[in-house]
């Protein structure tokens, strides 16, 4: 086992033990250290998966990450019989169970990390663990925290002062953070996504151990998590189908006529409006309303009297709005095109109705089966549009650029000759339920 600290750890998270074996000889072409077989994948492969990395890599450290919240002396035998060197318990578990842990670990030569994930009081529980005779404490920012933006260098350099032991840190790092949780202390860098949903998995670790070893950023646009400030910045680098798949094939909006130059987006605020069938006036009050960036959102009640045309686009574009999105109807589809401002509506036809002022802006509005109100995030291209929710946006940005990055590296191991359905292992996988 390597001793030599600071280590880099790939945590594979994944379910199909064909693809962990693979990435892991990639990231140890690249200089990964210790090999982490991760949760989903113990979950899905059982103690096999274990026992193919130690056959694969009988020189590497391997972590089998259990994360075990009882009868911790029975997993540890069963993780150390399979091959791992290091196994790994949950800090929230009673005192006995991490006991038992450490006593099967020293009877079968295998070391103890306990988690602090979901603990409280971390650097109080970190004390207690050390006490118990732990080897190796992990300040684990877990993949659902980190889609709402949370990060783990706040509390590390508190827990590294407070014990002796090394201690792991993991959550969301990639070359630009390494370098700092290193620098606050930490022994053990965990690294998932930056190096399993990369393309290229030896670059991307070896830039990671040069980012380690020299304690400077490396810039990466990838495998980031973002805040609530960097909304439009996320979502533009993703597609409407990215957040379809990140809200579960919920928020898409139907049955919408596209006008949009081929590679546009349309990415903003929403600033809802409701009207009438072929009234105009608030949707076209609602363009004084709306700040840059913003996208109107309308509801006409998906009547067939355009409300919108290439006068309001002009407006629109001028003032820096980021597209429309129309319950209803639209014309002047000719020159709306020839400008590339993004309209999204029902209807696309020749005859438009009267401003009779009708209507609110800001409400709540129902668009295309969609609710939608002012202040949720919207994601529109090619493939339609998706509303986002403002309490969700930064969740589901996040999560939508993990889809990204995963189907990434599918999409590289589909390139190297396999088929979706074998990268996928999609006959195992197909639903048990009737």
């Amino acid at each position: 086992m390597s001793t030599k600290f600071p280590v880099l750890q790939v945590a594979l998270d994944m379910a199909n033990l064909h693809r962990a074996i693979q990435i892991s000889k990639e990231a140890v072409e690249g200089g990964v250290d210790w090999i982490e077989v991760g949760t989903p994948l113990i979950k899905s492969e059982g103690m096999e998966a274990i026992r193919s990395l130690r056959r694969t890599f009988p020189k590497h450290t391997i972590v089998a990450d259990m994360k075990t919240a009882d009868v911790g002396g029975y997993e540890t035998e069963m993780a150390a019989k399979s091959g791992a060197d290091v196994m790994v318990i949950l800090g929230v578990s009673n005192d006995g169970t991490i006991l038992e842990a450490i006593r099967a670990g020293k009877q079968y030569n295998c070391k103890i990390m306990c988690d602090l994930i979901s603990v409280i009081d971390k650097v109080g529980r970190a004390r207690e663990i050390e006490a118990l005779g732990a080897d190796y404490l992990a300040l684990h920012i877990g993949i659902d925290q980190q889609m709402e933006g949370d990060s783990p260098v706040t509390e590390l350099r508190d827990i590294v002062e407070a014990v002796d032991i090394p201690v792991a840190v993991a959550g969301g790092l990639n070359s630009e953070t390494v370098a700092e949780v290193v620098e606050a202390g930490a022994s053990i860098v965990v690294v998932g996504g930056a190096i399993i949903k990369a393309r290229d998995v030896t670059g991307a670790t070896a830039v990671l151990q040069e980012a380690i070893e020299s304690r400077k950023k490396i810039e990466t646009k990838l495998f980031k998590k973002y805040t609530f400030d960097q909304l439009r910045e996320v979502l533009s680098q993703v597609s409407s189908c990215n957040v379809s798949d990140a809200m579960h094939r919920k928020g898409a909006l139907r049955d919408l006529q596209i006008l949009l130059p081929p590679g546009a987006k349309m990415v903003g605020p929403v600033l809802t409006v409701k009207t009438m069938d072929g009234d105009w006036a608030k949707p076209v009050e609602a363009i004084e309303r709306a700040n840059k960036g913003d996208v109107i959102v309308i509801d006409a009640g998906g009547g067939f009297q355009a409300i919108w045309g290439e006068l309001a686009s002009w407006s629109s574009k001028v003032k820096g709005i980021a597209g429309v999105v129309i319950d209803g109807a639209a014309r002047d589809v000719t020159d709306i095109v020839e400008m590339g401002f993004p309209v999204f509506a029902r209807h696309l036809v020749p005859n438009a109705g009267e401003p009779k002022g009708l209507g609110e802006i800001g409400v709540d509005v129902i668009v295309s089966g969609q609710k939608a109100s002012t202040g949720d995030w919207i994601i529109g291209d090619q493939s339609g549009v998706v509303v986002i929710p403002r309490r969700r946006a930064v969740e589901v940005a996040n999560r939508a650029l993990d889809v990204h990055e995963k189907e990434n590296r599918l999409r590289e191991e589909i390139q190297r000759g396999s088929t979706l359905s074998e990268v996928l292992y999609l006959e195992k996988w197909e639903t048990m339920k009737e």
